[in-house]
């Protein structure tokens, strides 16, 4: 099946992230604003749905339907409760700033899987990076809203899109690697260890390494209900341009779909179906099309 894609808004003129679908609506957010935005999936219509959330970039629920996003400015993972509340739920580590969360996963015991890596342009000039910082965390559940938090790997240079897998037992994270053009750019797949421990990762698929030539890597994922990786990679400038990606669980591309942009940042499905996939962008756009898989979310 052909993916045809809508333009649901002109691009804002920077990135727009971390779509997420509520069950009936679709959030996404707009970084450089602050904003969370909301799109009637019956009408097409953006509204903001929150503001000042400081230059919060992933969002992700709970099995609760509780929605927590990476605030970037911040330097913290937040809870935005529906009371208009935004509740820090993990901002240091070993009695240090996080650098600038980019991407959460939560599973169903509660956990808040982060990627942590040192993007510039989503801070204030002033902020510094925390040396050693760029790596994948753990912020798990204690009691009420205190969460004890843990870093579960250090392989990263840049990790970007993170996931776990539908059983449970697997944490697939997007190294992006902005800086080294020595490392490959990769998608990783993690055990998960019953303590809530990693094991050494498998590579499912590496993009390239020399900087100048090769492909982008993925930024942002989504899961069907076959456990399929759904990915936004690519860009114009080498390899096969801006695509959708979909991945087995063991790495192997199934399809692929290019995406009328230049970089395409994030994904997710949604709609009553849950076959429309969602699709956000480094320029600000958001886009839509429907497709012939079912999307998987914890929630709803």
């Amino acid at each position: 099946m052909s993916w045809r894609f809508q333009l649901l808004n002109k691009p804002y003129g920077s990135v727009t992230e971390g779509p997420v679908w509520d069950g009936e609506n679709l959030l996404f957010t707009h970084i450089a604003a602050s904003r969370i935005y909301r799109c009637d999936h019956k009408t097409d219509e953006i509204t903001v749905w929150r503001e000042g959330t400081n230059r919060t970039n992933g969002l992700a629920h709970d099995e609760q339907g509780r929605l927590f996003g990476c605030c970037s400015g911040g330097r913290a993972i937040l809870r935005f409760d529906p009371n208009g509340d935004d509740v820090v739920i993990a901002d240091e580590f070993d009695g240090h700033k996080l650098n600038t969360p980019n991407d959460l996963a939560v599973d169903r015991q509660g956990r808040i899987w982060f990627t942590n890596p040192w993007n510039a342009t989503n801070i204030d000039e002033s902020e510094i990076e925390e040396p050693g910082f760029r790596a994948v965390f753990c912020a798990t559940p204690l009691d009420g809203d205190n969460y004890s938090v843990a870093r579960v790997e250090a392989d990263s240079t840049m990790p970007n899109g993170v996931l776990v897998s539908i059983d449970g037992n697997t944490l697939y994270v997007a190294e992006s690697n902005s800086d080294d053009a020595s490392i490959d750019r990769e998608l990783r797949a993690y055990p998960i260890r019953n303590d809530g421990s990693l094991g050494p990762y498998d590579t499912l698929h590496a993009f390239g390494t020399n900087k100048r030539d090769a492909q982008r890597g993925i930024d942002g994922m989504c899961l069907d209900e076959d456990g399929n990786i759904v990915a936004t990679a690519g860009w114009p400038q080498s390899g096969p341009g801006p695509l959708i990606y979909v991945f087995d669980p063991k790495g192997r591309i199934i399809e692929t779909h290019p995406v009328p942009c230049i970089r395409p940042t994030n994904c997710v499905f949604g709609g009553p179906g849950r076959s429309t996939l969602y699709v956000t962008s480094a320029e600000g756009h958001l886009f839509k099309t429907e497709t012939d898989m079912t999307g998987w979310a914890l929630f709803p």
